[in-house]
């Protein structure tokens, strides 16, 4: 999709499909100067068509109204804002990204969005790169094994070209806008397409080529350990998860160093957990369980996604990125319940379930993380059902060592819409993971389960400020949103993003 801005009048475009803003209210809608524009032009119409149509500018709501030649635009999408006390970049971004999925719907191949002023929270520059990223996100789709007659595809075809329209903006603003916005777009979208990703296609080798790809595009220092290079380390944890399959375990090492200037005291490490499938190992999932397992390395896939944006958007603080990758299988060689394994710092595992595997993996990765020169951590992971249950979908649950990182990320995820919660890290659930022949076991049950998994992380951290994201929940929706079609979400890379450039 080309993208472009423009400083005309939206009305004077000649498109199949213009964008405008409609916020609700308690004394009723309010309209953009360009939607009131559009409806003198249109003699009123178009606010009698909304009202009789009950559309009342709710957040990410969409009204489509053909123009019938009385003004250039083919058709007029209105998308509701919801209250404009509320005005914030993600609901700029779910506004435009529902518009955008209408305008493809109704065969709209050229659109336009006539952005709004500046408001007190939101200038004008950061309304056009939420617009970009709503467009980017609700147009997203997955259509790599589609047959070129699939009819999603012969009746919705790509929107070719967009026009991000603002009058009272330099178009040098608006270009550095729009490319910060393409490029968190694109680092999202690349976590969706890895999340959607057969496991049948994405190994740990392939994953691992993924990786040296996107290095190569965005500048990064790489290094991909394989079976003998994990052996010499002593990450026996990710080793013994991966013995079962015929596609041996990577561990991803990458490295983002800032242009000019390099000493900086802190560096952030980034650890994903990338199980690339689930299988439960004996510990056996059950078939319903098991049907979205090739989203088990979304961890990894965020940490990879947020990594390839960093360039780009010149990110001050150098990272290290650390990815896990893995394939839980049944075989001869899998390991079983009642193994030890001893993590690369002495912390010595007993296995209770070998379906909690992720946790094993990332100890190798935290560890290794601390080691090479991070001095604070984040990690992430499709870790527990446990987080499912306390949140619900679409949640992710934080916990953290330290307060500040804490507030941070928390502060980080509000601003970009990914909706995230605190969650305590209880010291007197540790007893639940205290092992009965090694130093800590690798489940403490069902109760606290999410609790108890971040704890047992906590044994890695290196004793450094950490913070551990359970994407469990938010890292898949089942049906599609303004910002998205079912399947993979990308859920972190906007944060991680956030964080790391603010």
């Amino acid at each position: 999709m080309q993208v472009e801005f423009s400083n005309l009048d939206p009305l004077s475009l000649g498109i199949d499909a213009l964008i405008l803003f409609v916020w609700s209210g308690e004394h009723g809608d309010h309209w953009s100067s360009a939607a009131s524009a559009a409806d003198a032009n249109l003699s009123g119409e178009l606010v009698r068509l909304a009202q009789e149509a009950r559309f009342n500018g709710r957040p990410a709501s969409t009204l489509t109204i053909p123009t019938l030649g009385r003004l250039p635009a083919r058709r007029i999408i209105l998308a509701g804002c919801g209250s404009e006390a509320d005005f914030t970049e993600e609901v700029v971004s779910r506004a435009v990204g529902a518009a955008a999925r209408s305008a493809r719907e109704n065969g709209a191949k050229d659109i336009a969005v006539a952005l709004p002023e500046s408001t007190a929270s939101l200038d004008t520059a950061a309304i056009i790169e939420a617009a970009l990223i709503g467009v980017r996100l609700g147009l997203y789709r997955f259509d790599v094994y589609r047959g070129k007659g699939s009819p999603d595809l012969q009746n919705q075809p790509e929107i070719a070209s967009l026009t991000l329209v603002a009058p009272e903006i330099s178009e040098n603003v608006a270009r550095s806008a729009i490319a910060r916005g393409n490029a968190i777009a694109a680092a999202v979208n690349l976590a969706r397409d890895l999340g959607n990703e057969p496991a049948s296609t994405l190994t740990p080798e392939h994953f691992a080529q993924r990786a040296h790809d996107v290095a190569a595009a965005s500048n990064l220092d790489i290094e991909v350990l394989g079976e003998a290079e994990l052996e010499a380390l002593g990450a026996r944890a990710i080793l013994t998860v991966g013995a079962g399959s015929v596609n041996p375990p990577r561990l991803i090492r990458l490295r983002y160093q800032p242009d000019g200037d390099t000493a900086n005291d802190k560096i952030t490490g980034l650890v994903g957990k990338a199980i690339t499938f689930d299988t439960g190992g004996y510990s056996i999932k059950p078939y319903e369980g098991m049907l979205d397992m090739k989203g088990d390395m979304a961890g990894g896939a965020a940490v990879l996604g947020a990594m390839s944006a960093l360039r780009d958007l010149a990110c001050p603080v150098p990272v290290i990125g650390t990815i896990c990758v893995a394939e839980n299988m049944i075989s001869g060689t899998a390991f079983r319940p009642g193994d030890v394994i001893e993590g690369m710092n002495g912390v010595t595992m007993e296995i209770l379930s070998t379906d909690a595997e992720g946790r094993l993996v990332l100890a190798d990765g935290l560890v290794d993380t601390a080691r090479r020169g991070a001095t604070e951590m984040i990690d992430l992971a499709t870790l527990t059902g446990a987080a499912v249950v306390a949140l619900g979908n679409g949640t992710t649950a934080l916990f953290a060592s330290d307060d500040e990182l804490a507030q941070k990320l928390l502060g980080a995820a509000e601003q970009t819409g990914e909706r995230m919660w605190r969650m305590p890290l209880l010291a007197e659930l540790e007893s639940k993971i205290k092992g009965d022949v090694a130093d800590i076991k690798n489940t403490g049950g069902r109760g606290g389960g999410a609790i108890t998994a971040a704890l047992f992380l906590q044994h890695f951290s290196e004793g450094l400020p950490w913070a551990h994201l359970d994407i469990a929940g938010s890292s898949r929706q089942e049906k599609a949103g303004p910002t998205g079609p079912k399947g993979a979400t990308g859920v972190g890379v906007r944060t991680l993003l956030r964080y790391l450039t603010t």
